[in-house]
Parts: C-alpha cells; structure tokens; sequence
C-alpha cells in the first residue's frame, strides 16, 4: 500500500490562512470534505474499493521503476544572475523514463517551508495519486514525505509539478515520459524541451504575483493596447492566435529547459537525421509558439496520443499542453525559438548540426511569421486512437467565467469553494460517455486540464487532456467515463485556477 501522508493525517484538523486555502488549491481531505459535505455513500471516494479495482484491473507488465524526488530551496543561475527558487532536484528535473504498463513508485520529500505535492500531469492513473490536495491526498506537511504508486497506462509525453498554490510557478517540474512498446514512429535522436516563463527570485515571486492579481485591474483596464509593465502585470499583450489578451503576467525571462536567451541550451546532431522533439509548456501565465529556424515540423502527438502526422513551420502550445514532432536536421546552426505569444520576448536555444555563427536572441525566424501553424482544432486523431463514434449519455456544461478587472475568474458565474469542494460537483456514472461543453464566457484565452481522463476534439480531432479555448469560444469534447475517483477540471493559467477558474466532476457510487 502507498504510504500515507505523515502530516496532517486525513483525520486530522487543517488550519488554514487565505493563502494556505488557495495553496491547498482544490478541496479538503477527501474523507472528511465528503463526511461533512455531502453523504459519503453517494460518491465514489479517492481510496475507496472502485479506484482500487480499476487500478487492479489495469495489470501491468510487473516492471516497477522507483525514484526520489525532493523539493527543496536552490538557486538557479539565470546568466549570471542567481535567483533563489524551489525545484525537485534541478530546473527542470531529471527526467523520469519508463514503459507503458510499468508502475512508478515516486517518493517525494518536502524540505521547504510550506505543504506541496506531486500532481502527474495527463496520466489516467489511480485517484488516490492524483496529487490534489485536499482532494485526493492530504498535502505534505514541511519534513513530511509521500509515496506515489501507480500503474502507468498510456504512452506519451507527460510531466509533474505540485497542485498547491501557485508553487508551479517556482521550478517545481519534470518530464515524465512514457515508451510505447508498440511505437510507429522512428527516430535517430530524441529531445524533451521544458518551456516557461521565469520570474520567481528575480522580481518577485509567484504567492507576491498572486496577491498583486488578485487586487484586480480596475481602472488600468481603461489603457487600452499600450505595451508596457506595472510592477509585476503587464499591459496590452495581445495576440490574434489567442483571440486578444495573451496574459498578463511580466516574466523577466523566458527559459528553454531552464536557460535564458543569453545563456542558451545547446543541441547537436547529424545532417539528415530525424530527431523527435518533446516538448512541454511548464509555464504559469505564456503560451508559446515554438519553431526551429531553417526547419519544417512535423507533429505526430499531442498530449501523449498519436495524430494524422501535419507539417508545420510552428507550433502553439498552451499552458499544460505538450506536442511530439519530427525534424530532418539541416547543415549548419539555427535557433530553436519559443516565442512568448504577445508578451514581445522569447526563449531561445540553439541547434548545431554543423559549422555557423550561433544565432542570437534577435534572429529573425521565418517560420515564425509563415502561415502553416500547428493549432490542436486543426489535427486529427490517429485511427487507433479515436473514440468510437456515439451518442453522449451526458453532457455537462461548463461557463467559464470572470475578468482581469475584478480578477473573479470562476466557473459557471461562482469560484470554487476549497472548504466545500462538492457544492458544483458534476456528477458522472462510470460507464458512461461523457461530453464537456465548455464555453469561454469571458475576453482572454484559457487552457483548460481535465485530470484522470483524456477526451476527443469534436469530429475526429485529436485526443488531449488540455485545450486552448478562445474568448467566446464553445469547446465540446468527448471521454469515456472508465477512471472512477474525484477528479477536478480547471485552467492551467495557475493563477487563474487559484483564484477560482476550477471544477469537480466526481463518479456516483
């Protein structure tokens, strides 16, 4: 059996402030949230016997791959300047490798001073290691630790970070990459490529963001489309691919496996070889458009699921999303550029395959401006992979709501409770097929997370467990009600979800 929390135990009281309500994020205890909240019988509970015998169910090949990771302070060296952060043993952390159908046993050890956790971000695993407090696990308490067991049912490309807070926001993140013995693609090389946006130790740090935010714009939003930084928001970013305002957060830097623009990560390779690229958006408030100068993409995955292969010049990828493509290297040095859309910046790292000036921060990149871009609504969902096609036994409709202004995001019109998570609960029987109208209700872009389920774009589009929606944009998407737990949907702007943009879709028992 996993390990249970060392501190609070489920039963115990939790006293929290403003910050540590929001920072537990996205319920309380699941046994006591649900005794004092809503009969325990008519939910299904994250340690109950339905999430045990799904997990039971699902086999495995046996083989179990075992790792350590610690959140403690560091500090990270951002060209010379050295900013104090959190991390899980390095920015990003060491990536964790294993083979569908392995199980991860993941020991996780909290040094700091606050409670954290392990959220494993797209993976359809057992509830109970969701990593949600107080939903699915207690937090763990400073000097405490918690084991992470699960069998890993899905290849593909995903990552982990903490659901407490706003800790995303530090460098608390990590590939997780899952094999598929059965893969179709081939490749000479392989890289994984962690995007995101830095501030934390350089201007301030994520829970200062948060409070600054959540005083609202007010009357700033009168500005119009001037440009420019206050303190730590930022003004008038915009961008047509996301519908208007592309955030609002200032970062100081924008970091391709956590390195800046002046001091770039370098890659290498052989002319004429195909390299898969893996890459991650880890950032808190940025999506990115992501293109190798020089080169054409080929997408082959998107939130770990094959899709019809399209070739592109770039990509966009929201915060939580992750995209699988294919690169014929060419002769010579070219930037890679992630392109912080509408904030004016970008990350950039650079490819050598052979002789040639290193590209500087300023290149100018074609394929940034070029027509042919990677969005998800334009891809198809690989044959394999497709949901069969049928009716839905329930549809759920999700408003997603609020504003800069007053800074009240929410969903249907309310902010998720943490002190009484089931108030809006969805309720879903396992079984069932179930479709998710979501309609973006308010003037700026959200990608929006289910956990524990990977659902299907509309008419064939691709499988995914995070989705851009634009402003005045209706989403709806299809899965398969197969994982029984207390699940939560939410924005993967961090800051948006910690401030209410979050939904509970929880199995009947």
């Amino acid at each position: 059996m996993p390990d249970r929390p060392l501190s609070p135990t489920p039963s115990s009281p939790m006293l929290l402030t403003r910050r540590g309500v929001l920072g537990l994020g996205l319920g309380a205890v699941a046994a006591a949230v649900l005794a004092s909240c809503t009969p325990a019988p008519q939910w299904v509970t994250p340690t109950g016997a339905a999430v045990s015998g799904t997990e039971k169910n699902r086999g495995g090949t046996g083989r179990v791959t075992t790792v350590d990771l610690t959140a403690a302070p560091t500090t990270l060296d951002l060209a010379g300047t050295a900013a104090a952060t959190w991390a899980f043993g390095g920015i990003p952390a060491p990536v964790i490798r294993l083979t569908a159908g392995d199980t991860l046993k993941a020991t996780v050890r909290n040094q700091l001073d606050a409670d954290t956790s392990v959220h494993w971000h797209g993976l359809a695993l057992r509830n109970d290691m969701d990593g949600v407090p107080p939903v699915t696990q207690a937090p763990i308490a400073p000097g405490g630790q918690f084991a992470y067991e699960f069998v890993t049912p899905h290849p593909g490309t995903y990552w982990f970070h903490p659901h407490v807070g706003p800790q995303l926001d530090h460098g608390l993140y990590g590939a997780l990459i899952i094999d598929d013995p059965d893969e179709k693609v081939t490749w000479d090389d392989e890289w994984v490529l962690i995007l995101d946006d830095w501030l934390d130790g350089v201007t301030a740090t994520p829970d200062q963001v948060l409070t600054d935010l959540s005083k609202g714009m007010g009357d700033m939003g009168g500005m119009g489309d001037m440009f420019m930084r206050m303190g730590n928001l930022l003004m008038g970013a915009t961008s047509d691919l996301l519908g208007g305002d592309a955030g609002d957060v200032y970062y100081p830097h924008y970091l391709i496996n956590g390195k800046p623009k002046a001091d770039p990560a370098q890659f290498t390779g052989t002319p004429g070889s195909r390299v898969r690229v893996r890459i991650i958006n880890a950032g808190s408030d940025t999506a990115f458009r992501f293109a190798i100068g020089g080169h054409s993409l080929t997408i082959t995955h998107t939130d770990g699921f094959p899709v019809v292969p399209a070739v592109v010049d770039s990509v966009l990828i929201g915060m939580g999303e992750r995209y699988d493509l294919l690169v014929r290297l060419n002769d010579g040095a070219f930037p890679i550029v992630a392109q912080a859309e509408g904030k004016q910046d970008r990350a950039l790292a650079v490819l050598r395959t052979g002789a040639g000036t290193a590209p500087v921060s300023g290149t100018t990149i074609p394929e940034l401006s070029a027509g042919r871009v990677g969005l998800a609504t334009n891809l198809t969902a690989a044959a394999h992979v497709s949901l069969r096609d049928t009716t839905p036994d329930r549809i759920i409709h999700l408003a997603l709501t609020g504003g800069m202004q007053a800074y009240d995001w929410g969903i249907d019109g309310r902010r998720f409770d943490v002190r009484d998570p089931m108030r809006d609960a969805h309720a879903i029987n396992e079984g069932e097929r179930v479709q998710l109208q979501i309609l973006n209700d308010t003037k700026m872009w959200h990608p929006f997370h289910l956990h524990g389920h990977t659902y299907q774009h509309p008419d064939g589009g691709p499988r995914k467990d995070t989705s851009i929606i634009l402003p005045g944009q209706t989403l709806k998407v299809d899965f398969e009600a197969d994982n029984p737990g207390l699940w939560v949907a939410h924005c993967h702007n961090i800051y948006h979800a910690e401030s209410g943009m979050t939904a509970l879709v929880g199995y009947r028992s």
